[in-house]
């Protein structure tokens, strides 16, 4: 096999690409970068290869890419599209906006009072006609932006004055650690 060669290094130099690895956070993008620095710096793509952890024609194909269109083709990965969803985005979108807006109780829902993913599980095939899992709507509903809390409680019998001397207590506490972690007020240290 012939030896590999950079044809056009598109105004990189082995320093640079040297400086764009450490920039790199992907670790499968870092490696084709290190890979085209190897060679640059006249390494066989066999003994990049070995380097970097991938076969040789791995390397040969991340010098092609760099050769033709410089860093930006070499780090650039084109991904599946994937499965065509259940739901089309404005259903999606309907989901959303219905768990913000109205609570179970208003549509007729009469045994919860907040949504859980198996009363949404139930809207959903009864309006939409599609069946998702519980999970698959948990995942819907993150990428979405919503996340799942426990409703809070408010005490019924509680004192409302002591517990607004009780929040001005802690806003005061809050206050002097603030005040502590400044600097301005510096611990005794015992030598």
């Amino acid at each position: 096999m012939k030896r590999l060669k950079i044809t056009n290094d598109h105004g990189w130099t082995p320093r640079k690409l040297r400086k764009q690895e450490r920039k790199i956070k992907n670790a499968l993008l870092r490696q084709r970068v290190m890979a085209v620095r190897l060679v640059m710096e006249g390494y066989l793509g066999k003994e990049a290869a070995s380097m970097v952890n991938v076969c040789q024609q791995t390397v040969s194909h991340y010098v092609s890419l760099f050769n033709e269109g410089g860093l930006e083709l070499l780090l650039h990965r084109d991904f599946a599209p994937g499965r065509e969803p259940f739901l089309t985005e404005e259903q999606q979108e309907d989901i959303k906006q219905l768990v913000l807006t109205t609570p179970p109780a208003e549509l007729g829902w009469d045994i919860a009072s907040a949504w859980n993913t198996n009363v949404l599980q139930s809207y959903v095939q009864t309006h939409y006609g599609v069946s998702l899992s519980r999970e698959a709507l948990r995942k819907l509903l993150h990428r979405k932006g919503l996340s799942w809390t426990r409703p809070t409680y408010t005490l019924a019998k509680g004192d409302p004055d002591r517990q607004k001397r009780f929040e001005k207590q802690m806003d005061l506490i809050k206050k002097k650690l603030d005040h502590k972690r400044d600097g301005r007020c510096r611990p005794l240290v015992h030598r």
